[in-house]
């Protein structure tokens, strides 16, 4: 695991959200699934998603949101980040689904957030909902997979 300062020379667009042992992800928007999707044989046919107007969301009980990060982010190659909710999250019943950030992916992180408790839970654009954590991988290739962006 990379620490503050091999964080800051690899995510120099980021510096203002690294911490001792990760980066904290900012929310940017809120959406709600408007559409079934599948997954049948490796084709994808993704939900179709709409926006909620922000910039403070209600995140209702017992429902699933997708959400954005504020800015895209290049992760370089020979390395790898994992994304973990969090903790005021977590204490407050709120969880966020994420994925593996594969080495030389760039683009914009998506996540699943859901509220398990039973009252509405307010959050802002702006506020910090992942922490990323970078690792090392050794004898990797890159990402070139559907969801990269264009740089």
């Amino acid at each position: 695991m990379l620490g503050e300062k091999e964080l800051i020379k690899l995510f120099p667009n980021f510096k203002e959200l690294i911490q001792a042992s990760g980066i904290d992800l900012p929310l940017d928007k809120v959406f709600i699934q408007k559409s079934s999707g599948s997954l049948v044989d490796n084709e994808k046919e993704l939900s179709k998603l709409e926006p909620i107007d922000g910039p403070v969301y209600t995140i209702k009980p017992k429902t699933a949101y997708f959400v954005t990060i504020d800015r895209e982010i290049k992760i370089p190659k020979g390395y790898s980040m994992l994304y973990t909710p969090r903790s005021t999250l977590l204490r407050s019943f709120i969880s966020v689904q994420t994925a593996v950030g594969d080495p030389g992916f760039y683009g914009t992180l998506m996540f699943l957030l859901y509220n398990h408790g039973d009252f509405d839970y307010k959050i802002k654009k702006g506020d910090r909902i992942v922490q990323g954590v970078v690792f090392e991988v050794v004898g990797s290739g890159s990402y070139d997979g559907s969801y990269q962006e264009e740089e």
